[in-house]
């Protein structure tokens, strides 16, 4: 319910703080199958991914948590969800015996990923590198990032061969990842899918203290290289997106109006506070910021009129502690977002009266202070909205 909502729509009270969203159950759509493009998946593929989790998302396993029947119940109440399930049979991926990896299997694979041509949104290594397309959304228009193929542990659906063959085979609904049955037949996918493998690179858990020191160099040398790109990863990775893009009454990004603020969130008992236009309007957003007016509400949570933040829910006291070079990433990386005009209107304070008896809650009582997201936008782009109570 926290995820996925109480009619399992994917707007539940958290889905707009997780990337990805949470899946909207009622429409059978499922990246994460052995099926065919279209298809439902099979109850096999749902209790996967219930008992494994969907690896780089916030879907955890539940097998440790729960029994097997458990597992099987929650299954068979999911597919009451999407009226598909009653109508609809699987139409499985007829899949041949899994081949063993060799190097000339990986070679040919290589050759595969060129015809593909999976380096425009893979990059020529998998990691990006020279990728002509790196801005995603999928069917809901919510933003999306291409798989880094060097990092096997990100995949939804698993590291393995198989895992592999079946995204290549199948797609994966809602997203810009297309299925290649069509398009390679199914020995180039298996070594596709054993070059996709290959790429793979150590893990940092597993590096000794020499590789780390060198695997950190590399990675600021390449920000140092392109401070824009690190920008972007840092802003994705800290999740300023959630808070600085209004959503709808799903919990999903208003089109158009991502970083332009207007987000409310209330925080009990000091008031109301509509998040920032992040996007380079020079009216409404940060396009007449100076540099260091940006990096002084990032690091001490004070805006361009001297207005002083709370440290939650604006985190910068956790920000306080970044780099100076992730500092200058950040603000180049804003700076190159096309502008929004969307004025937001200034934090509102609690009346009085209200805010006393609020703050003795909180400090004699022991009362922890909520926060309540309202979805919409404050914004002049929203105009005519309401936003709604929750």
């Amino acid at each position: 319910m926290e995820c996925h909502g109480t009619a399992g729509q994917g707007d539940g009270p958290a889905a707009h703080l997780l990337t990805p969203r949470p899946r909207d159950f009622t429409l059978g759509r499922y990246k994460i199958r052995s099926t065919e493009t279209g298809s439902i998946p099979t109850d096999a593929d749902l209790v996967r991914s219930v008992r494994k989790g969907l690896y780089g998302s916030a879907m955890p396993g539940w097998e440790t948590l729960i029994s097997d029947n458990d597992i099987s119940d929650v299954v068979a109440f999911v597919k009451t969800l999407s009226p598909r399930f009653a109508s609809e049979t699987p139409k499985e991926i007829a899949a041949g015996p899994q081949p063993v990896s060799s190097p000339q299997s990986v070679r040919r694979g290589y050759g595969v990923y060129q015809t593909l041509q999976c380096g425009k949104c893979h990059g020529s290594d998998g990691r990006g590198t020279g990728a002509t397309a790196t801005t995603f959304e999928d069917d809901w228009r919510q933003p999306l990032r291409a798989a880094d193929l060097t990092e096997p542990w990100t995949f939804h659906g698993g590291p393995g061969a198989q895992d592999l063959y079946m995204r290549f085979s199948g797609g994966m609904s809602g997203t810009p990842m297309p299925s290649f049955k069509d398009s390679a037949s199914e020995n180039a996918m298996w070594d596709l899918a054993n070059y996709v493998v290959s790429l793979a690179r150590k893990p940092l858990w597993r590096m000794n203290a020499r590789e780390v020191a060198d695997f950190y160099a590399r990675e600021d040398a390449e920000a140092r290289a392109n401070p824009v790109k690190r920008g972007q990863y840092l802003v994705d990775t800290i999740g300023c997106a959630l808070c600085h893009s209004p959503v709808d009454e799903h919990k999903r990004l208003i089109p158009g109006l991502k970083m332009a603020g207007g987000f409310r969130i209330h925080v009990e008992p000091f008031g109301d506070y509509p998040t920032g236009n992040l996007t380079s309007d020079k009216a409404t957003g940060l396009g007449n910021w100076t540099d260091d007016e940006i990096k002084r509400v990032l690091t001490r949570g004070i805006l361009k009129d001297g207005t002083r933040l709370l440290p939650y829910p604006m985190d910068w006291p956790s920000f306080s502690t970044l780099k100076a070079d992730d500092l200058n990433a950040i603000v180049a990386y804003l700076r190159s977002l096309p502008p929004v005009s969307n004025k937001v209107p200034p934090p509102s304070r609690t009346f009085l009266p209200l805010f006393l008896w609020g703050k003795f809650k909180l400090l004699v009582l022991g009362s922890d202070p909520p926060m309540i997201f309202y979805p919409g936008n404050v914004g002049s782009a929203g105009a005519g909205r309401q936003p709604l109570e929750p």
